[in-house]
């Protein structure tokens, strides 16, 4: 890492909105823990709108200030990244909450090869530092997404704002995201380009002042987020499971025509495993639509696109065509017997849930095609 004279090989990185009560405290504070690593460095805190005297406590304190006017806790650190003059970025907030006396100790581990180091709250987290929603539920549900996203990424605190890192490499990973949701961004492009990240545990302190996270909005935020970067897990996971469930149903069917015996009475699942079979083909052709232009993967050459979309069409045509050989069969039987076979009814909705899904699995082709010349044309813009 750089020492050139002049040139600052630590940006520590603190976005701000509305912080006057803090930020002043906390750029001391980084500048000290700048000064105990033995390292030169700046603090450059990115103001995000603020209504208050924030931008003026941190220069008098001696901060760098830069202005986002895109809103958002993501936009804030995208630009804080961008004008970063450092090797290494030390990200963390601007209300007290992360102790960056000790920021020495995240620096270390980059120093000794990591490209991600994430300081850890959950270990002395409290009521009084962290609401029990986040500290219980959110944080632990957000984070156990991320490492399925990020195939095992061995993190505790996916949602920890106290990180540091190589500079360009993160840079390199081209993060979008403007909210909250920036964080878990972060760690799934890290993994998907294969940085090494580690984690330490580093005490949570009390905020000062008011909270700017919603937790409903941020949540939500975060979960199309997986959608959007992880589809197999709203996707192709359901899709597997209502695909099991409606192919034991229909066995279940025609091995027991009467219904099985709930209680007093007799359950048809012959009505609810067509539903499930369908919805299992609508969700396992929208995993592959939407997996083809899936950014963590390498894109796709043309003739890829044109194999997937040809294989698509094979399968609806196989699918349907059995769908309406059963109901061919079941017509003869029917005209020819002329009286209701007791198998008849669940190999009908088999029939249907047959001819629906090669239909659904044919016209989601089409879909892919348009979705493939959409984003065509969007590059060339």
């Amino acid at each position: 890492m750089s020492d050139a004279p002049g040139r600052p090989s630590i940006t520590v990185i603190l976005p701000c909105l509305d912080e006057q009560g803090a930020v002043e405290r906390v750029v001391r504070e980084a500048l000290a823990g700048l000064a105990a690593s033995g390292r030169q460095g700046e603090v450059l805190v990115v103001d995000n709108g603020s209504s208050d005297h924030s931008a003026d406590l941190a220069l008098r304190a001696g901060a760098r200030v830069v202005h986002e006017p895109v809103k958002g806790y993501g936009a804030a650190l995208r630009r804080g990244i961008a004008e970063a003059r450092g090797d290494i970025a030390v990200m963390a907030d601007a209300d007290m909450t992360y102790d960056l006396g000790r920021l020495g100790e995240l620096v270390a581990k980059v120093d000794a090869g990591a490209d991600l180091v994430l300081a850890s709250r959950l270990v002395g987290a409290t009521g009084e530092t962290m609401p029990a929603l986040h500290r219980l539920v959110g944080t632990p549900v957000l984070s156990f997404l991320v490492r399925r996203l990020s195939g095992g990424m061995a993190v505790s605190d996916s949602q920890s704002g106290y990180r540091a890192f190589d500079l360009e490499k993160v840079r390199g990973l081209r993060l979008v995201t403007s909210g909250m949701e920036f964080a878990s961004e972060m760690l799934v492009r890290a993994a998907a380009e294969g940085l090494r990240v580690e984690e330490v545990a580093i005490p949570y302190r009390a905020r000062v002042g008011e909270s700017k996270l919603n937790t409903f909005d941020d949540g939500f935020r975060h979960l199309k987020l997986v959608a959007l970067l992880g589809p197999q897990t709203v996707l192709l996971w359901p899709s597997v499971l209502m695909g099991i469930v409606g192919a034991v149903l229909t066995v279940a069917s025609l091995v027991s025509p009467a219904g099985i015996q709930v209680g007093g009475g007799r359950w048809q699942p012959v009505f609810f495993a067509p539903i499930l079979l369908v919805l299992a083909t609508m969700l396992g052709v929208a995993y592959q639509v939407v997996s083809a232009f899936d950014p963590l993967r390498p894109a796709r050459t043309p003739s890829e696109h044109s194999r997937s979309r040809l294989r698509l069409v094979r399968v609806g045509f196989v699918l349907a065509s059995m769908g309406v050989s059963v109901d061919v069969g079941l017509f003869f039987r029917w005209s020819m017997a002329g009286e209701q076979w007791d198998r008849a009814l669940a190999l009908a909705g088999l029939a249907q849930a047959l001819i629906l899904s090669g239909a659904t699995v044919m016209a989601s082709a089409f879909i892919y095609w348009l979705v493939h010349r959409q984003s065509e044309y969007g590059t060339r813009r």
